[in-house]
């Protein structure tokens, strides 16, 4: 029985150090042969992002297998990062298993630029790549260069910095996080607007992101920005200015309005006919006045906030909750004096306050 079992235990010895061997004989050295080529898209493809299009297909992107030197299952990852940045902050589109070819979405490559910090509706340069991947060895492919202009479904902004900041009550001259801003009117929306309080002459710009990464700059003509140019825009004296601009391609306006605030209507001391004025503070950024005011009932009676003594540019409150509408309802009043706050800091978002004194 000894005998049997020791016999036994050498012929399963031997069967595993056959199969050990047989193992590592047939087993593929991994080296890193050839690198993969990306072969779709094409060097400046330009993708337009749209949220309306967020699950179509925005790239299928193809490339040419790497080799390892064996049969194995290669792990492949398309990357794709700004223009200039070596891939060192690189975001996945999308990966595959000894494929050739990845689909990546409109929404998948909207939100890797975005998280590279792309400027909404904007073009941006940047460079994709394919990562092949066995075991630890590791090949990149060619690198191609893209323009991606992705969007956003928050309402965009453009911010003012400039060297009027500083004297003005918004911080450092010249930066974009203490700027003012302007507003558009919803998101994929390119007119903006907002009010800025200049206490001198001063350059400044338009920046779409709380950065000089991009800027809208003097155009070729008045009333034009350029997108990227080398000259500043100009305020030529000092004021409370209305500004106004469409960042779209093909209008890419600006305009300026220098106002100053009033009340006006049958609840003042002017009536109809005369604005009370109003005086503007930097530190809060509100035009306030005190004022004596009769009982009036809007819509048809009571007052309402008008700019540059006409009716060009006014503001009443269509829905009576504190919020103004240009062109909106007359305000309905009560008897007595008034401590009344006009604010137009928050663009698109203008309120007011009445306060009994």
């Amino acid at each position: 029985m000894k005998n049997i079992t020791k016999s036994l235990i050498a012929l399963l010895a031997l069967v595993a150090v056959s199969c050990n061997v047989e193992d590592v004989q047939d087993r593929p050295v991994i080296e890193a042969v050839t690198a993969p080529v990306l072969t779709a898209p094409q060097s400046g493809t330009a993708y337009v992002l749209s949220p309306d299009a967020a699950a179509n297909q925005a790239e299928r992107f193809t490339w040419a297998s790497a080799d390892f030197g064996g049969s194995v299952v290669v792990n492949y990852e398309v990357q794709i990062d700004k223009k200039g940045n070596a891939f060192k902050t690189p975001q996945e589109l999308g990966t595959a298993k000894s494929q050739n070819q990845v689909s990546v979405s409109v929404e998948k490559m909207n939100g890797a630029v975005l998280s590279l910090g792309a400027t909404p509706f904007a073009p941006g340069d940047f460079e994709v790549r394919v990562k092949s991947t066995v075991g630890t060895e590791t090949q990149y492919s060619n690198v191609t260069g893209i323009v991606v202009t992705p969007y956003t479904t928050e309402t965009p902004k453009l911010w003012i910095p400039g060297g009027y900041q500083k004297a003005s009550g918004y911080g450092n001259d010249w930066t974009p996080s203490s700027a003012p801003t302007l507003i558009a009117e919803g998101y994929g929306k390119t007119a903006f607007d907002g009010y800025v309080y200049f206490a001198a002459a001063a350059e400044y710009l338009l920046t779409p992101a709380s950065n000089f990464d991009n800027k809208y700059t003097k155009g070729a003509t008045a009333g034009t920005i350029l997108y990227n140019g080398s000259d500043n825009l100009k305020i030529d004296a000092a004021g409370y200015y209305r500004i106004k601009a469409d960042t779209d391609p093909k209008k890419l306006t600006i305009s300026t309005l220098k106002t100053t605030w009033g009340i006006i209507g049958n609840a003042t001391p002017g009536g109809w006919d005369t604005d009370t004025p109003m005086t503007y503070d930097p530190a809060t950024k509100k035009w306030t006045v005190t004022v004596t005011l009769t009982a009036q009932s809007a819509p048809d009676n009571g007052l309402k906030f008008r700019a540059n003594n006409n009716w060009d540019l006014n503001y009443g409150d269509t829905g009576a909750n504190g919020t103004l509408e240009e062109g909106g309802t007359n305000i309905g009043t009560t008897a007595g004096k008034f401590l009344i706050t006009l604010d137009l800091s928050n663009p698109r978002n203008y309120t007011y306050t009445m306060v009994k004194q």
